[in-house]
C-alpha cells in the first residue's frame, strides 16, 4: 500500500476529500505546503498526499507500472483509509494519474473535480517531451554511481552535465540513507516503465466522453515548453477548463504559489462544487 500524510485544518473534520499527487521523481512531500495553505483557507477539505509507487516510500507494488496502476493504487489507499476521496490534484505525472483515476471511475460513483497541472491531457509531443528535464536527468542517474558519501555531491554532479542548482538541491531530497553512504529513495527502473507509459496515455477520449460528468480543470503554465498548438485547440469541451499561469514554469507550484492557490481555492470553494 502507498506511504503517504494526511492534511487537515486543526480540529476540522473534512467534508470533502482530494488526493494531491506529485510527478515523477518527487514524493508526497513535494506539496505539502500547497495542501497546508489550502487547508487553511478550506477547512473542510482534507488531502491526503501519497508517494506514488516507486517513490518516497512506496516500494512494494508490483509491475506493471504503468499510469493506470498508479491510478488504481490509489482506490486501494481510499478503501484502506475508509474515506470516499472524489476529487485529485496532480502535477506533471500527477496530472495524468488524476485524469487516468477519473476515467476509472466513469460507469462508478464519478470523481467530482480533478485538477492537472501542467501536464498535456494527450500523448506528449515526442520531440519536447525527450528534451525535458525529467528524462534529461533520469538519464543522467544512470551514470551516478551510488551510495554517494555526501547527500550535496548530487549537486555538483548535476549542475556538471548543465542542470540547473535547483534541480541539483531538489535531488538531495531523493536520497537517504543506504550501506555506506546515501542512496535513491526511489526506483530508477520503475520510473522509467512508469515514464514510457505517460508517453502512451491518451486522455482525450474520456475528456472528449459526452457521458462525462466529472469537471475537469487544467493549468497550463506561461513558460512551460510542454504545450503545442493541437493540444490547446482541442480545449473546447463542456465540464472542461483551461487556466494559464503566465508567468510560471513547469514547477507552478514553486514559480507561482500565489497565483495556483487562488485558482484552487476558487474551485474548490462551496460555490463551485
Amino acid at each position: 500500500m502507498l506511504r503517504h500524510t494526511v492534511q487537515t485544518a486543526p480540529g476540522a473534520t473534512p467534508k470533502h476529500w482530494c488526493w494531491l499527487l506529485h510527478g515523477i521523481l518527487g514524493s508526497g512531500q513535494n506539496l505539502r505546503l500547497v495542501a497546508r495553505r489550502l487547508v487553511a483557507d478550506l477547512p473542510e477539505w482534507g488531502f491526503v498526499l501519497p508517494d506514488l509507487r516507486n517513490h518516497g516510500d512506496s516500494h512494494d507494488e508490483a509491475p506493471l507500472h504503468t499510469v493506470a496502476a498508479c491510478a488504481a493504487d490509489l482506490d486501494v489507499l481510499a478503501a484502506s483509509l475508509g474515506l470516499d476521496i472524489r476529487s485529485a490534484i496532480g502535477h506533471s505525472f500527477g496530472g495524468k494519474v488524476a485524469l487516468a483515476w477519473g476515467a476509472s471511475r466513469q460507469l462508478h460513483s464519478p470523481a467530482e473535480r480533478i485538477w492537472a497541472l501542467d501536464v498535456p491531457p494527450g500523448r506528449p509531443n515526442l520531440p519536447l517531451a525527450l528534451q525535458s528535464d525529467v528524462v534529461r536527468v533520469v538519464a543522467a542517474l544512470r551514470g551516478v554511481t551510488l551510495p554517494l558519501q555526501r547527500r550535496d555531491s548530487i549537486v555538483s554532479l548535476l549542475t556538471e552535465q548543465g542542470f540547473s542548482t535547483m534541480m541539483g538541491q531538489w535531488m538531495t531530497t531523493n536520497l537517504r540513507p543506504g550501506d555506506g553512504g546515501f542512496v535513491w529513495r526511489f526506483d530508477l527502473d520503475g520510473i522509467e516503465a512508469m515514464l514510457r507509459d505517460y508517453a502512451d496515455v491518451d486522455a482525450w477520449p474520456w475528456l472528449e466522453d459526452p457521458r462525462r460528468q466529472t469537471r475537469v480543470d487544467v493549468v497550463r503554465a506561461g513558460h512551460s515548453e510542454r504545450w503545442d498548438d493541437a493540444e490547446l485547440a482541442r480545449f473546447r469541451l463542456p465540464l472542461l477548463h483551461l487556466h494559464v499561469l503566465p508567468d510560471a514554469g513547469h514547477w507552478v507550484h514553486v514559480d507561482d504559489p500565489d497565483g495556483l492557490h487562488r485558482l484552487l481555492v476558487a474551485g474548490l470553494s462551496p460555490s463551485a462544487l
